[in-house]
C-alpha cells in the first residue's frame, strides 16, 4: 500500500533537476577553491631555467664562452650542466660544464663554419640540478659564430 502513495506523488519528480543543479553548481565552486588551493603550492610548480651565453656573438676559433643559467624569477640556478652542442656551426665535440654558486660556468669553444657560410650557431642546453623542481621545456638562447676577416 505504501508504494501506491509514491507511485502516485509527482512532488519529487519537480525539484530533483534544481537539486541536481544545485549540486553541480556547488561541486564545481569547490572543485575551484581547491585548484587554486593546490596551483598556490610552490613545491608542485616547475620552475623553467634558461641559458644566457656571454658574449653571444663569436668568431671562427678558440673562444671563452661564460653562460650563465637562471631561472624564471631571474635568480641564478647553482649546479645545472651547461652542453654546448653543433648547431649550423661545427664544434670539436660536445662541450659541457657545471654551473658555480652564481649560476656561470666558463666554456673553451673551438667552432668552425662550413665551406661557404658567413655565420652558424652553437645551441646551448642545460640539464638542471635534480633538487629545486627546475626543468628546461623552452629552447634557450644560441651561440652565434661569424666568420674570421
Amino acid at each position: 500500500m505504501r508504494f501506491d502513495v509514491l507511485g502516485r506523488d509527482d512532488r519529487a519528480i519537480e525539484g530533483l533537476p534544481i537539486r541536481l543543479v544545485i549540486a553541480l553548481v556547488v561541486g564545481v565552486a569547490s572543485l575551484s577553491v581547491m585548484m587554486n588551493m593546490l596551483a598556490g603550492v610552490g613545491g608542485l610548480a616547475a620552475h623553467e631555467v634558461d641559458a644566457r651565453p656571454t658574449p653571444s656573438v663569436v668568431a671562427e676559433g678558440e673562444s671563452e664562452v661564460t653562460v650563465r643559467v637562471v631561472d624564471d624569477a631571474g635568480d641564478p640556478v647553482e649546479n645545472a650542466t651547461v652542453v654546448l652542442t653543433s648547431g649550423s656551426a661545427d664544434l670539436d665535440g660536445v662541450v659541457s660544464g657545471r654551473t658555480g654558486e652564481e649560476g656561470r660556468v666558463k666554456l673553451s669553444v673551438s667552432a668552425s663554419l662550413a665551406a661557404n657560410r658567413e655565420q652558424g650557431t652553437v645551441e646551448v642546453s642545460v640539464k638542471p640540478p635534480a633538487s629545486g623542481g627546475y626543468t628546461d621545456d623552452r629552447e634557450n638562447e644560441m651561440l652565434l659564430v661569424v666568420e674570421e676577416e
